[in-house]
């Protein structure tokens, strides 16, 4: 009987700066094109001297391996070349054809920093994690997971809430918002947290009205009272009345403002006011609550 010979096995050694994640998955699609092969990919990621690549070098000598890097600093590049050739190990530059073409295609050079998709992909699933948070957490819901978030919205019914906390999500912030309702207290969880994440939005009785009447027509009245001039008249003075209770909380008006010119004085107030509970263990509140609504118009135009 004739005995089968064993396939040796191969071992590839992908190397880079940072996570290895690209050189490591070219290995694999390269590897796939190939039946009837046994082989190993040895990743070795945060490569950041001339000694661990002299000790990949090593072992891919010891073992008949091949290197493939994913290096984006020249000299890093240009050692493990050299030193490959020295130790006649196969070394394959996954990048430097690429960036070369593409510096003079762009009349630019690279900017040789490790790292930078992988920044884009955390910034990806950052804001995965937020938008999932703030969907969780709309309009109320799941108040324990409030502990978790960076921003709190309080705000009466067409406050811009939801649309507030969907765009600050996509732009990577935890938030969720909690709605008052007229003479409903708010959850106490809101007392557990840090005051320099609680932004109660704030709008007149005259401009909300004219927003729950848009709302009326679209459920062909079936919110009329919801929409009355003195039923909403009631719903902002009881919100007035919760954040006088909480001066240490801050304030942002939304009357007649786009949704991003709101984030933007939210993110602003938030910093400001971390900034401020850093320095000092009171907290000093942006927007204090009043009810003059030249001292709330002149909150605008400083946060702008």
């Amino acid at each position: 009987m004739k005995k089968s010979k064993s396939i040796p096995m191969h071992h590839i050694f992908a190397c880079s700066e940072s996570t290895g994640h690209t050189v490591d998955l070219a290995a694999k699609v390269a590897l796939a094109q190939f039946s009837n092969v046994e082989s190993e990919i040895h990743l070795r990621s945060e490569v950041c001297c001339f000694e661990a690549i002299d000790e990949i070098v090593g072992e891919a000598k010891k073992c008949k391996g091949l290197i493939i890097h994913s290096f984006v600093k020249h000299e890093f590049s240009e050692h493990i070349f050299y030193q490959g050739r020295n130790h006649n190990v196969e070394v394959i530059n996954l990048l430097g054809p690429i960036l070369n073409r593409f510096s003079n295609f762009l009349g630019r050079s690279p900017a040789e920093k490790p790292g930078l998709f992988s920044q884009l992909n955390r910034g990806y699933f950052r804001r995965i994690e937020t938008t999932e948070y703030a969907i969780k957490h709309d309009d109320g819901a799941n108040v324990e997971g409030l502990i978790d978030a960076e921003l709190i919205l309080l705000g009466v019914s067409r406050t811009f809430k939801t649309p507030l906390s969907i765009y600050l999500a996509f732009r990577g912030w935890m938030v969720a918002n909690v709605p008052i309702v007229l003479d409903m207290p708010l959850p106490k969880i809101l007392k557990e947290i840090p005051p320099e994440r609680i932004i109660c939005l704030k709008t007149n009785a005259t401009a909300l009205s004219r927003l729950r009447n848009v709302r009326n027509r679209q459920l062909q009245g079936a919110a009329e009272k919801y929409a009355s001039y003195d039923y909403v008249k009631r719903d902002v003075n009881y919100a007035n009345f919760l954040y006088s209770q909480n001066p240490q909380w801050s304030v942002a008006r939304v009357t007649a403002r786009p949704i991003e010119e709101i984030a933007r004085n939210i993110i602003s107030i938030y910093r400001k006011n971390k900034q401020q509970t850093d320095k000092s263990p009171k907290m000093v509140s942006i927007d204090p609550v009043d009810h003059d609504s030249e001292i709330e118009d002149a909150f605008g135009e400083i946060m702008e």
